[in-house]
C-alpha cells in the first residue's frame, strides 16, 4: 500500500520547484529594472515575505499529510463489543502482527514499548488511526490506564538481547509483570502472559506437554529469561488464586517471520542473513538438536483465541512438526541459494537438544493448530530480509503491512 502523502509531498515539490524555476526564467529575460526590484525584495523585507509563504506552504503540505494518511481497512465494532486492549511489548516482532489482527478487527489498541527489541516502525503504518496509541514506556514503572484485556508480551526474547542485560530481563518479567497484574486486578479486566518453552529448560519429556514441570539450570546463563518466566506464571497464578484476576498464560515455542529483527541471533534469522550475504551459515553442536517453528500468524491465531476462551491453564502454542537445526540451515541455504557453506562451532552451554510442543489441549480447548506450512513461512521471511539487506535509505519501507 502506497500513502497518499508521499504523493502530495511529491506534487508539492514539484509545484514549488516549477515556481522558482518560472520566476528565474522570468528574471533572465525581464528588464535591469526588474532584476534589480527582485535583488531589493531578497535583501529587504522581500525575503521575510517570501520565507513566511514558504513556511505557511510547508505547514499546509503537513496538514494534508496528516489529514489524508491512508490506512488498512478497519472492521467497525460498536461499544458493546469494540474492546481496549494494552499490548506490552506491542512494537516488538510478535507484538506488532497482534497489532494488526486487533485493529483489523475494530478494537482499540494500545501499545506499550521501551523499544529495546521493538522498533517504531513495525507499527508506523497505524499511528494517528483514532483506534491506536503509542506509549514509549517501560513496565518496570507502575501504568495507570484503562483497558479491558491486557496482552502482556514485553521481554527480550532471543537469547544475545536477554543475556545482555540479565537484571535487567529478570526485572521486566518479574517487577514489570507484577505492574500488568495489578493494572488487571484495579480495572478487573483480563491478561494473557507470553510465556515461553523455555519453561521447561533441556527437556527430559518428548514432546512437552503441560503437565511437564521442566529440566532448567536456575544459575546458567539463560537463567535470567528461563527462570524469569517461570516466575511470571507463578505470579500471574498467585493473583489468580488471591485475588481473582483472570489470566490466561500462552507457553510460546519457537516463532519466525517477517518484522523479525535481522541481528537478534535466533536460529531462523541467523540463517537467512548469513545466507543472503554468502557467509557461513553457523550451526552450533552437531545440528542434530531438534526445534520446532511456526509461523508468527499462527501464533497471533492462537493467542487471540486463547485470550477470548474460558481456558486459564498454561497451553502449549507452536507447531509440533520437529527438525533438527542441520536440516533447517540446509533447507534455508537450497532455499537462498549461493555459495554457502554450513559450518559447525562449539555448542551454547545449556542449549535444549529437543523441543516440541504437545498441542493436543490447544486443539481441544482452543480449537487451534498451525496453518502456514513451514516453507511458505520461510519463503515470506527470506523475502522479508532480502528487502531489509536492499535499503539504502530510510525512505525505502519495507513495512509488511497486514494482510
Amino acid at each position: 500500500m502506497i500513502y497518499l502523502n508521499r504523493k502530495l509531498r511529491m506534487k508539492s515539490i514539484v509545484v514549488v520547484c516549477g515556481l522558482v524555476i518560472g520566476i528565474l526564467i522570468w528574471l533572465s529575460r525581464g528588464s535591469n529594472s526588474t532584476k534589480t526590484d527582485f535583488t531589493r525584495l531578497l535583501n529587504g523585507t522581500g525575503y521575510k515575505e517570501i520565507y513566511n509563504e514558504i513556511t505557511a506552504l510547508k505547514e499546509r503540505v503537513g496538514q494534508l499529510e496528516r489529514q489524508n494518511k491512508i490506512y488498512p481497512d478497519v472492521k467497525f465494532l460498536n461499544y458493546k463489543d469494540r474492546k481496549r486492549i494494552l499490548i506490552s511489548g506491542g512494537a516488538g516482532f510478535v507484538g506488532s502482527h497482534l497489532v494488526d489482527r486487533l485493529m483489523l478487527e475494530g478494537h482499540e489498541v494500545t501499545v506499550v514499548d521501551n523499544f529495546f527489541t521493538g522498533r517504531k516502525r513495525n507499527v508506523e503504518h497505524w499511528i494517528g488511526h483514532e483506534n491506536f496509541e503509542l506509549m514509549n514506556h517501560d513496565i518496570v514503572n507502575p501504568l495507570f490506564i484503562e483497558v479491558d484485556q491486557i496482552y502482556h508480551l514485553a521481554s527480550p526474547a532471543s537469547p544475545p538481547n536477554y543475556m545482555y542485560n540479565p537484571v535487567k530481563t529478570i526485572k521486566t518479567n518479574t517487577l514489570g509483570t507484577n505492574n500488568m497484574l495489578g493494572l488487571t486486578k484495579r480495572v478487573r479486566g483480563r491478561l494473557l502472559m507470553a510465556s515461553t518453552s523455555e519453561v521447561y529448560g533441556d527437556p527430559e519429556v518428548h514432546p512437552q506437554p503441560e503437565e511437564y514441570w521442566g529440566n532448567v539450570n536456575p544459575i546458567g546463563p539463560r537463567a535470567c529469561y528461563d527462570e524469569g518466566k517461570r516466575v511470571s506464571e507463578t505470579m500471574c497464578y498467585a493473583y489468580a488464586k488471591q485475588d481473582g484476576v483472570e489470566v490466561r498464560v500462552a507457553r510460546i515455542f519457537n516463532t519466525f517471520g517477517p518484522r523479525m529483527h535481522m541481528n537478534d541471533g535466533r536460529v531462523v534469522s541467523n540463517f537467512i542473513l548469513q545466507a543472503l550475504q554468502g557467509q557461513n551459515i553457523t550451526v552450533y553442536g552437531s545440528g542434530e538438536q531438534t526445534r520446532s517453528f511456526q509461523y508468527v500468524s499462527d501464533l497471533v491465531d492462537g493467542l487471540i483465541r486463547l485470550m477470548n476462551s474460558n481456558y486459564s491453564q498454561p497451553i502449549n502454542i507452536g507447531n509440533p512438526e520437529e527438525h533438527t537445526i542441520m536440516d533447517f540451515a540446509t533447507i534455508i541455504k537450497d532455499l537462498v541459494g549461493g555459495s554457502s557453506k554450513i559450518v559447525n562451532k562449539p555448542a551454547m552451554q545449556d542449549d535444549p537438544k529437543k523441543r516440541k510442543p504437545d498441542i493436543t489441549k490447544a486443539k481441544k480447548y482452543l480449537q487451534w493448530s498451525p496453518q502456514v506450512p513451514m516453507m511458505e513461512g520461510i519463503r515470506k521471511t527470506i523475502d522479508y530480509f532480502r528487502n531489509e539487506l536492499k535499503r539504502t535509505r530510510h525512505s525505502q519501507r519495507n513495512i509488511q503491512l497486514p494482510d
